[in-house]
């Protein structure tokens, strides 16, 4: 096997869309407002955490007075977070039954179970465990979710072969669109990409070719393309927003913590914000945000044009090439060989 070079398609109730396509987390009242997400970067979707909405009564009885694309006045892909995540700091008091049928009723284009998340230090027992009980909630939900594409959450931690069975299980149960769940953790500023590589690979692997694959929780833009070149076709996250809070300033060949190392790197930055505000940007939060996020939609748009001339192999090297001479301590060439060499060996 080789890496891909294939755009898929997910397909939706409210249309089809075509990846590799980012969905930026959306949260009332965030600084990036919907106003922005739309007339600035002209999104074709977007994730938001349905829970949220479900727990304030008001706003819970006027989205489903009003559907949730009329409440954001938004006509894209709009996919929903079941409250899976906020388990993790207490009881939801919420069943995955309702939950998904409140997804249902507000006509979200992509809803999720509430799947049980494993921490990297769960045991495998205790990964297999919540593995089996997530299955049970997919295939109830299944049942739940009418109109909504249901997305597939695999689980099994840090366990590939736990993992394995997972993936198996959700196509053999019928699931449209498989979701990678619990990877988060993995994420880090060294970027050592070898676990999640063998995670989304295994999932391709074990996937029909058509089958649009989730990886939750992704959004450094050095690290997209790599997953995209496994197989990977959906991608969300709120790091845009969380890097700027930081003082991080995204670039498709690394992030950078202050004006200083940037200037030191000479790394070409074509983003609007950074092209008129310069080293103004460290200085404004909501304008830093907004440059990140650019980042990431420009990162897409060059993984869709590698699909289209066959050069996404040859972009990945230069993209280690270039980040290893700015981030000599960073382990993704070495964590990349791995997977690559894997795939290659398939």
């Amino acid at each position: 096997m080789t890496l891909t070079n294939q755009s898929r398609q997910v397909q939706t109730k409210s249309g089809s869309y075509r990846t590799p396509l980012f969905l930026p987390v959306y949260q009332p009242n965030d600084a990036c407002s919907i106003e922005t997400l739309k007339n600035e970067f002209n999104i074709r979707g977007l994730i938001l955490n349905s829970y949220f909405l479900y727990k304030n009564r008001p706003v819970k009885l006027e989205v489903l007075e009003r559907g949730i694309k009329d409440y954001l006045s938004f006509d894209g892909m709009v996919m929903s977070d079941s409250g899976a995540f906020q388990q993790l700091r207490g009881p939801l008091y919420l069943s995955n039954k309702k939950i998904v049928a409140f997804q249902r009723d507000i006509g979200v284009d992509v809803a999720s179970p509430i799947d049980l998340i494993s921490v990297p230090g769960d045991s495998k027992r205790v990964a297999d465990k919540k593995l089996t009980t997530t299955l049970k909630r997919i295939q109830q939900a299944m049942e739940t979710s009418g109109e909504s594409v249901l997305a597939g959450v695999q689980q099994g931690g840090r366990y590939l072969d736990l993992r394995e069975r997972s993936i198996v299980a959700l196509v053999e149960m019928g699931v449209t669109y498989v979701a990678l769940g619990s990877l988060v953790p993995f994420f880090n500023r060294n970027h050592k990409i070898d676990f999640v590589g063998q995670v989304i690979h295994q999932a391709r692997v074990n996937c029909p070719n058509e089958m649009p694959i989730h990886l939750y929780g992704s959004g450094d833009p050095l690290e997209l393309p790599f997953f995209a070149a496994l197989g990977c076709d959906v991608f969300d996250s709120s790091s845009f927003v969380h890097y700027a809070r930081q003082g991080w300033f995204m670039t498709a060949y690394g992030s950078f913590p202050d004006k200083e190392a940037l200037k030191r790197a000479e790394v070409p930055c074509d983003s609007p914000y950074y092209q008129s505000e310069g080293d103004a940007l460290w200085e404004n939060e909501e304008l830093l945000m907004r440059h990140n996020l650019w980042i990431i939609f420009s990162v897409m748009d060059q993984i869709s044009a590698c699909y289209e001339d066959g050069t996404l192999q040859d972009h990945l090297e230069h993209l280690v090439e270039v980040h290893q001479k700015h981030f000599p301590e960073s382990q993704l060439e070495a964590s990349w060989k791995i997977v690559r060499d894997q795939v290659r060996s398939v």
